[in-house]
């Protein structure tokens, strides 16, 4: 069967549990810190499908890697799929959790990049434009990057606004080689 396949099943029944019993949100950031975990220390994936690795090793592993105040849901989860021998595509049902709780609950995400630190209050006007556009929540993420020299540039779901300095020289430069 195949492993996407495998994966969203695994997620849809997170989902599914997490919800009867109100923790959906809960088991969201456990989720959200375990595909980060994967993410930051690629020797995670490699020691979880160390099939020489005992099964209560894992799952300590694991775990941890949901974060300190993970769900009761979460660590029985991770349970289930160490005993179908399904460890090896956790990662996998880790980001179709994500995505799924994402669509269920409206959630956007969105960057905002800029040449110097903002404010929080421009973070916050920014969250809300986005939000009123969408009808949706917004994950928000900030980031600084001189090379744009000035301006910003937000995305979101499929939109880009590239309203940087670099982009308009650019935009310049291109116009007089023409």
């Amino acid at each position: 069967m195949d492993i996407g396949v495998i994966s969203v099943r695994y997620a849809r029944a997170l989902l599914k549990s997490a919800s009867e019993l109100k923790l959906e949100s809960a088991v969201y950031n456990d989720m959200l810190s375990l595909a980060e975990s994967y993410v930051r220390v690629p020797q995670l994936r490699f020691t979880i499908d160390n099939p020489m690795l005992a099964k209560d090793t894992k799952k300590q592993l694991l775990c941890t890697a949901c974060g300190e105040n993970r769900t009761e849901v979460t660590e029985r989860f991770i349970s289930l799929v160490l005993k179908e021998d399904r460890e090896s595509i956790m990662q996998f049902m880790a980001n179709s959790y994500i995505t799924l709780y994402r669509q269920q609950k409206n959630v956007i995400r969105g960057r905002l990049i800029t040449a110097t630190a903002v404010s929080p209050a421009t973070e916050q006007r920014m969250r809300q434009m986005v939000e009123s556009r969408t009808n949706g929540n917004v994950e928000f993420e900030t980031e600084v990057n001189p090379d744009i020299i000035g301006g910003f540039i937000l995305e979101y779901d499929t939109y880009r606004m590239d309203a940087s300095v670099k982009n308009k020289l650019h935009s310049i430069l291109n116009t007089l080689k023409k």
